[in-house]
């Protein structure tokens, strides 16, 4: 029982009790009043959120660290009593978020409607929802409230940056042949032609062939002898190091800017994750096929493709990853190493300062493939280590390699960090 229900019924006992001892006309008046009031209230608090129809929606259940999220709210109400105030308490964990709003007479049979954005500032999965409807009667006796659960979920991606430079090692197969696997991509590799299914597209069409056999004819491609990227982070806990992450803005003057540069988080499971997404997609924009390891929470190990679909796929993990693994990456290179063509590009994104990284260096060498290194220094976000001596053994071994520092701008540590190779003119 509230506060306000306990003094109304003092104030009816008080008042019935003065009206049988004095027998005054006005003090059963005001008893009445008060026990109407009271039942009145709770009646009225009763249909306050019956027949309410709540919905919310999202233009898009996927986007980027760094973007504008939109999400329209509306309230319908169903009969024909009136809601003098609704609040709507946006209960989802979406940092930031906006949805919260009081709404003031809604009529019968009328409905109303808002849109909340947010800039978002973090990645991973966030439910949109739940949320609780609250209201109660004019003198606030008997609040009630209704909850709706959540129907949908919002799929945050890491930031990516534009890169210029990284580099590109051709990783021609022996002998520069075909792979011999038919492929749904266009390649210059064209191995056959066959009967038009539905759904090809037309640009495959084949209309010499159409034309003599009369009916459509496609176009088969194989893969291209281009060897296989494949991408490592680091995941392991023990060498991951943070500092304190200062409030970032989320409902700033800027929101609209459909895009925004957000500062990364200063950990090195953050800056890892963009470098990894970033990379990912800058080596699918040159065409090839890209694959995924990672040993955080869980083992995540992605098969080379290419195309938008492999890209979403990696995404979709390195948003959900968490730099909470117990696995080397020696360790996860050696179990790993047997499913890599010879002739493969190997992306190793880790922020340890151990020589054990130049040695993986150095049999990923003798194993034929083509290591590329992108090292975090951990000590620029309060770790422990120095990783100079790790860049010079790297760079001895004729390596590429990146460095990142906290700070630092991603997009610029990774195109123009020609360490390890020659630079452009």
């Amino acid at each position: 029982m509230t506060s306000g229900q306990k003094v109304v019924l003092a104030l009816f006992g008080l008042s019935f009790i003065a009206a049988i001892a004095t027998g005054g006309a006005l003090y059963y008046r005001l008893a009445i009043f008060w026990i109407v009031m009271f039942f009145g209230s709770w009646l009225w608090s009763a249909l306050s959120i019956r027949s309410l129809s709540f919905m919310r929606s999202a233009r898009t259940v996927r986007a980027q660290v760094g973007q504008i999220f939109e999400e329209r709210f509306e309230v319908q109400n169903l009969n024909h009593f009136p809601r003098v105030w609704l609040e709507i308490r946006d209960q989802s964990t979406l940092p930031g978020t906006d949805g919260s709003r009081v709404i003031i007479m809604l009529r019968g049979k009328q409905g109303r409607s808002y849109m909340a954005r947010v800039r978002l500032v973090k990645r991973g999965v966030f439910p949109l929802g739940p949320t609780v409807i609250a209201s109660g009667d004019l003198f606030g006796l008997f609040p009630v409230e209704r909850g709706f659960p959540e129907v949908d979920s919002l799929l945050v991606y890491p930031m990516m940056v534009e890169l210029h430079g990284f580099p590109n090692p051709p990783g021609l197969l022996p002998g520069g042949e075909a792979l011999r696997r038919r492929t749904h991509q266009v390649t210059p590799n064209a191995a056959g032609v066959r009967d038009y299914s539905t759904g090809d597209p037309l640009n495959r069409i084949h209309w010499l062939s159409t034309a003599r056999r009369g009916r459509l004819i496609v176009k088969e491609f194989e893969l291209d002898p281009l060897a296989d990227v494949w991408i490592f982070f680091d995941a392991d806990a023990e060498v991951q190091a943070a500092l304190p992450q200062p409030e970032l803005e989320t409902q700033g003057r800027d929101l609209w800017s459909r895009t925004a540069k957000i500062p990364l988080p200063p950990s090195t499971e953050e800056y890892g994750i963009s470098a990894a997404a970033s990379l990912v997609r800058d080596y699918l924009k040159r065409g090839r096929a890209v694959g995924f390891v990672c040993a955080g929470q869980h083992l995540t190990l992605i098969s080379p493709d290419r195309g938008g679909r492999q890209l979403g796929k990696i995404l979709e993990a390195l948003a959900l990853t968490r730099a909470e693994g117990r696995l080397p990456l020696r360790a996860l290179i050696e179990t790993q190493v047997k499913h890599m063509v010879r002739g493969s590009t190997v992306v190793l994104i880790t922020p340890s300062s151990s020589n054990q990284v130049a040695l993986t260096v150095d049999f990923l060498l003798q194993r034929g493939l083509k290591p590329i290194v992108v090292t975090l220094d951990a000590s620029s976000f309060g770790g422990k280590g120095d990783a100079s001596e790790l860049e010079d053994s790297i760079l001895m071994l004729g390596v590429p390699h990146r460095m990142i520092k906290n700070g630092m701008d991603l997009s610029a540590a990774l195109s123009n960090g020609y360490a390890g190779e020659e630079k452009p003119a």
